[in-house]
């Protein structure tokens, strides 16, 4: 059985302020990295690839998942886009990004340069995505 994602309807419009959000946490994350503050860094990248998907979602299907489980996201944005050949990579990088959520913020974990190199890949690969999708 499937487990179904827990949403929340929003008006469409609010899809340009959500993009922002994931704009202003990339940012940030370059501060952070600038500084060296490599788990505040993660943090805001994860947070980033959250707003993006809220973005889509919004824009999309005028929802977005209201789950504590941040992987129902990567299950939402797949519901709200068309199949292209870019997707399945995008949707892989959004999981690979979710999975460092609790890492980097809740298990003591430290995070190093190559660690936030690694979620950098993986962000600007699903970024690049989702700012198509927003821009269409």
């Amino acid at each position: 059985m499937v487990k179904k994602t827990t949403r929340k309807s929003v008006d469409k419009s609010a899809a340009r302020n959500y993009r922002i959000v994931a704009e202003s946490f990339y940012n940030g994350a370059e501060v952070a990295k600038e500084y060296e503050y490599w788990n505040a860094a993660g943090v805001l990248l994860v947070h980033s690839a959250i707003a993006y998907s809220d973005a889509i979602c919004i824009k999309y299907g005028g929802t977005k998942s209201q789950s504590e489980d941040h992987h129902q996201v990567v299950s939402l944005v797949k519901e709200m886009v068309a199949e292209s050949k870019e997707k399945k990579s995008a949707l892989n990088h959004l999981e690979r990004i979710i999975e460092h959520k609790t890492a980097v913020s809740y298990s003591g974990d430290i995070y190093e340069k190559k660690d936030i190199d690694l979620l950098w890949k993986y962000i600007d690969r699903f970024k690049s995505w989702a700012e198509k999708l927003l821009s269409e």
